[in-house]
């Protein structure tokens, strides 16, 4: 008949179904994680962003009193 008479088709077909199969699901974990990670580099960048934002303005309040201070004096 051809190639479908094989006897090693239908568990060699089998075989590599599995393989596939845990292939995607582990590409799925792994870009799952990347996701999460971008995420988390994210909200650090945020978290960092959001600090600076509060030294500056706490640097012009400093500089603020330090101008009122010397027009006092």
């Amino acid at each position: 008949m051809g190639i479908l008479a094989n006897p090693f088709i239908v568990p060699l077909g089998a075989f590599v179904m599995v393989i596939i199969i845990v292939a995607i699901a582990q590409f799925s974990k792994m870009r799952e994680k990347e996701l999460q990670a971008h995420q988390e580099l994210r909200l650090r960048e945020m978290e960092h962003e959001r600090k600076l934002k509060e030294m500056e303005i706490e640097k012009a309040k400093l500089e603020l009193e330090k101008a009122r201070a010397g027009k006092g004096v």
